[in-house]
């Protein structure tokens, strides 16, 4: 059912006849007949419009105006008045009020204002909706040592203008970490603008980092600005830093040395003042030792590093990260979905390959199959065990299957080559030059493999 409209008059004629002209716009009326009895129900209520008259005996409504300006979340407010006076009008607008009309108001005027404010009130509302859900999605969540640890680095790396490099594997948060930089930073009120390097076809990340003028290649049908250009005075985040072009590295090497770049068929130079961060779940050393990256642009970006650390790391973090997103999947039964102790103990044994990803994807999946509202250890055993094999599939002296649902390719892959620089490491008795030398694996990247990994 829709929010109701709370009508502040104290004449019951005017209140009976605006009820009437207000049949339409799909909201019930609730009647009042003073400002005293408008504010004890809103402490009561939750009203999508308040519409009130200004003259009244006891409270006034510019008075009520002035009360609901200490509520928690006032509605907004439309008033009218048989004495419509310029000073009445501008007073009633700088205590809030969306609009002022004048005694006796058309039908057609009151049904249009009424259906604005309700408009404003349903954006204002879904705008607050959004910004709690975008705040509880940047929260960094656990009380482990190593949380703790990166929180206080974020926040000493957030109050500096330096440019952050932050390195983790696949599902750690690390766009969780630069979202919460750039809104501890003195730029939190200018825009955190985003690009996923990977995601782009390599032609046209030029254009998305520096913009495009109408015609300057097929398919430009108009200009565009880049990247760059929008986060001027705030934030650029680069995910996936370690996908960059190699052609696009220089380029994006100069912009970080002058702050200037020219739009994709124009000449025109553009000046810009941007913090980068970047990010990467790439050894980003070893590809410098292989020339897929270039040295200076990795000393450009990397003034400060944060690590984020795997969940593995941080196995006590575990049932706060689940209750955390138990608090998002829909009920059962009319009842939060909850997991039982032994379920939250069995998960802190699971190794998690992809993360805190992973794991929120494991607790959606609880959402859609738990049978009920509380999840004991066996189903929590039965949704993380691996896809069973097919008839015709081998099953002895097979290992389990690499491909599991819900995790990602870059996860299995680094999976899959832990567990060979481990068993290499096993199978020569500990000694990792030998097992180095016999995958063909130059020492130093063998070592670098070893520590992005945490192999001891």
């Amino acid at each position: 059912m829709s929010r109701p409209i709370l009508l502040v008059d104290d004449d019951d004629r005017v209140r009976h006849v605006v009820e009437r002209m207000l049949a339409s716009v799909g909201h019930p009326i609730r009647p009042v007949a003073s400002g005293a009895e408008a504010l004890d129900a809103m402490r009561r209520e939750t009203f999508a419009l308040v519409i009130t008259d200004v003259t009244m005996p006891g409270m006034s409504g510019l008075e009520l105006l002035e009360h609901m300006r200490g509520l928690e979340a006032a509605p907004p407010t439309v008033v009218f008045s048989g004495e419509a006076t310029i000073d009445r009008a501008v007073r009633a607008i700088q205590l809030g009020a969306v609009d002022f009309l004048a005694k006796p108001v058309e039908r057609e005027r009151l049904v249009l204002t009424v259906k604005n404010a309700l408009r404003l009130s349903g954006l204002a509302a879904a705008h607050a909706a959004l910004a709690a859900e975008a705040a509880t999605q940047r929260t960094l969540v656990g009380s482990s040592p190593a949380m703790q640890e990166l929180r206080e680095l974020v926040a000493r790396v957030a109050a500096s203008e330096g440019r952050v490099l932050i390195l983790g594997e696949n599902g750690t948060g690390k766009e969780l970490v630069a979202a919460a930089i750039h809104e501890g930073s003195p730029r939190a009120d200018r825009p955190l603008v985003k690009l996923n390097c990977a995601a782009v076809p390599e032609s046209l990340v030029e254009s998305e980092l520096f913009g495009h003028e109408k015609g300057a290649f097929t398919g430009a049908l108009k200009a565009r600005a880049g990247r760059f250009e929008l986060a001027d005075g705030g934030t650029l985040f680069l995910d996936e830093i370690g996908d960059m072009p190699a052609a696009m590295q220089a380029k994006l090497l100069r912009v970080l040395q002058e702050g200037a770049f020219e739009r994709v068929g124009s000449e025109h130079t553009i000046t810009v003042d941007v913090r980068v961060i970047a990010a990467t779940n790439r050894d980003l050393d070893e590809m410098v030792d292989e020339g897929r990256f270039r040295e200076d642009l990795l000393y450009r970006l990397n003034v400060v590093t944060v690590h984020v650390p795997p969940l593995r790391e941080r196995a006590e973090d575990v049932p706060e990260l689940a209750r955390h997103f138990l608090a998002k999947a829909p009920p059962r039964a009319g009842r939060p979905l909850m997991l039982t102790d032994a379920a939250l103990a069995r998960l802190c044994r699971h190794d998690f390959p992809g993360n805190v990803r992973e794991l929120a994807n494991f607790v959606e999946r609880l959402g859609i199959l738990a049978p009920g509202p509380v999840v004991d250890e066996a189903e929590v055993e039965r949704l993380l065990r691996p896809r069973r094999r097919a008839a015709h599939e081998p099953t002895e002296g097979v290992a389990a299957p690499l491909y599991r649902p819900g995790v990602a390719f870059k996860d299995l892959e680094s999976e899959v080559e832990r567990r060979i620089l481990i068993e290499a490491i096993e199978a020569h008795g500990g000694a990792k030059l030998d097992a180095a030398a016999a995958l063909g694996i130059e020492r130093s990247h063998f070592y670098k493999k070893c520590r992005k990994h945490g192999i001891e």
